[in-house]
């Protein structure tokens, strides 16, 4: 007789809704960024000037959601999370993980769009055009990569403090010391 084959990790996890992969985001990041490039180098011609402040609403929302982050993460710690009047209602956190995801993946796409026309615009040597769009394609690109960096903020914020950290279990449910 055989034995029985140890559990698979899947078999023990959770299958519902977890934290954001930084990988995740990457490969969006890269994927739409491929896209925008080959888009951008076929219809640049016909592309109006870009505003120099056109990504400045990725930095508006990456504030929002930091401010954001510290408010939650000050309720979580000082466990006033509840029903109660003043307390931060369950069903909001709930929103605020949602809304965290979802400027993540806003996040992702809004860098590898900026990054694609900046990876084009740089390699227009000598077009002045191009030099009077790299300053939005960088600042717009900047601010997909802050937006992301807020977004997995608040989403750790809303963390329970009993949660496992990814981090500090390790396959045989045993803790690992972690950074503090």
């Amino acid at each position: 007789m055989s034995e029985p084959s140890a559990p698979k990790k899947d078999d023990d996890e959770h299958h519902g809704m977890g934290p954001t992969r930084p990988l995740d985001l990457v490969l969006v990041a890269v994927i739409v960024g491929v896209t925008a490039w080959i888009l951008v180098r076929y219809n640049y011609s016909s592309v109006p000037p870009i505003p120099s402040l056109a990504g400045i609403v990725l930095y508006v929302l990456a504030v929002t959601e930091a401010a954001t982050g510290f408010i939650v993460r000050a309720r979580v710690e000082g466990k006033q999370v509840g029903r109660a009047r003043g307390q931060l209602h369950p069903l909001t956190a709930a929103r605020v993980v949602a809304l965290a995801k979802a400027s993540a993946i806003l996040g992702a796409i809004a860098t590898g769009l900026w990054g694609g026309m900046l990876v084009f615009l740089l390699n227009q040597t000598g077009v002045s055009a191009a030099e009077r769009d790299t300053p939005a394609a960088v600042v717009g690109l900047i601010g997909g990569v802050l937006l992301i960096v807020a977004a997995l903020w608040l989403e750790y914020c809303c963390r329970a403090p009993d949660d496992p950290d990814d981090n500090s279990v390790n396959g045989n449910g045993h803790t690992r010391p972690g950074p503090a």
